[in-house]
């Protein structure tokens, strides 16, 4: 069997995880020299770091004065799942679900709070359901970014201002790199994980006035945990919105946040993170536009993600193979390229179709992405290889 050149130069940072993600450019573990390592995150120093944090997060990403953002447990998932049992039931709910985890929310939903009155508008991977179907006189849940599809919404214009309903967004591999449109949305979650490379756990909570009149009002039907608990004596916790946590954060992941959103202020804010962003993907656009194996899993252009990048294999040969042997195919690319360090988890998430997932976030270098194409060509034309030395 011919053996392959192998490209001659390497990403300097092969980090292209979708979660966690790449840290910033520059940082070392210096970064985190000034945490408040052995305090109480209650004590006066404490306090002041989780208060920091949620006033920089309200800069960069421009949230309405009149919104709350708290810091929660449970990383994204833990800030949609108190919103969806502490907001949900007070009327009819669609639950609108393109990829893994806007259907993880549907069968919660469904299935754990067990709704009675729940419409659902499903798309499989690489196409968004038809919105226009969606009633915002109910209640609404749905992820921006289709982290393991890489299908997004290009904006919230089907999202009706006069609504009755509340919007629950999941919107975690699209904040800080996507403009979410806050008028639109009652309800924002994210974790620091994905787009500023922070450390995991630890999920964001953004409330509209909206939404805290709901929890004021509305005392759902089943009981609910500490954990998810917003209000007391039918009033919203606002402590929770002031940096006073649930439960005790990480004050090193704390100072590590700080570092990305100090940095991401640094460069020019959202707008400076968005392009960034928009670059790297455009980098794989034109890649995906010559290749001859490789194409994009979301169908329509304007949807596609800045982030979360996902790949199908359109060679005739591979796309030929069962869902078995595409898999297979995919693993054995992903591991070459992983030994040779150039890429590290870039396979597929494991419900999407067989494939790359490439992360084009804001702290990945569009240098280290351009050094990497080669070696996808390279990596697809190994296996390739031995994929017709084994016929």
């Amino acid at each position: 069997m011919t053996t392959l050149t192998k490209p001659g130069l390497r990403p300097a940072n092969p980090n292209f995880s979708s979660g966690p993600c790449a840290k910033r450019p520059g940082w070392s573990v210096e970064a985190l020299s000034k945490a408040a390592l052995g305090r109480s995150h209650r004590a006066k120093i404490g306090k002041s770091k989780l208060e920091q944090a949620i006033d920089l997060t309200r800069e960069i990403l421009k949230v309405p004065a009149n919104y709350r953002i708290g810091i929660v447990p449970a990383s994204d998932t833990g800030a949609v799942e108190m919103a969806l049992w502490s907001l949900l039931g007070e009327r009819g709910v669609d639950m609108v679900a393109w990829e893994s985890f806007g259907s993880g929310w549907v069968t919660d939903v469904v299935k754990q709070l067990k709704l009675a009155d729940v419409r659902k508008f499903e798309a499989g991977y690489g196409k968004l359901p038809d919105l226009a179907q969606v009633d915002f006189d109910r209640d609404v849940v749905f992820t921006w970014n289709g982290t393991t599809s890489g299908v997004r919404v290009p904006n919230g214009d089907f999202i009706p201002a006069n609504r009755k309903g509340l919007t629950i967004c999941d919107a975690t591999s699209a904040a800080f790199a996507q403009r979410l449109d806050f008028e639109k949305l009652d309800v924002v979650t994210f974790s620091w994980q994905k787009v500023l490379g922070g450390e995991g756990a630890h999920g964001m909570l953004i409330l509209s006035p909206r939404a805290v009149e709901r929890l004021e009002t509305y005392k759902p039907a089943w009981p609910l945990p500490k954990i998810f608990r917003l209000t007391s004596g039918g009033k919203l916790i606002e402590g929770i919105f002031k940096g006073e946590t649930i439960n005790t954060p990480s004050m090193l992941c704390v100072e590590d946040y700080l570092d990305a959103l100090h940095w991401a202020k640094s460069i020019g804010g959202l707008e400076a993170l968005i392009a960034r962003a928009d670059a790297n993907a455009a980098v794989l656009d034109r890649f995906v536009d010559r290749s001859a194996w490789l194409g994009h899993l979301a169908v329509d252009p304007a949807t596609r993600s800045n982030t979360s990048v996902c790949l199908s294999f359109t060679d005739p040969d591979v796309a030929a193979l069962d869902a078995d042997g595409q898999a297979a195919f995919a693993k054995g690319l992903v591991s070459a390229l992983d030994k040779e360090g150039v890429a590290y988890d870039i396979g597929s998430y494991r419900d999407a179709p067989p494939g790359l997932r490439i992360w084009c976030g804001a702290t990945v270098e569009t240098a280290d992405l351009e050094a990497l194409l080669p070696w996808l060509d390279w990596a697809f034309a190994s296996q390739k290889a031995s994929l017709k030395a084994a016929a």
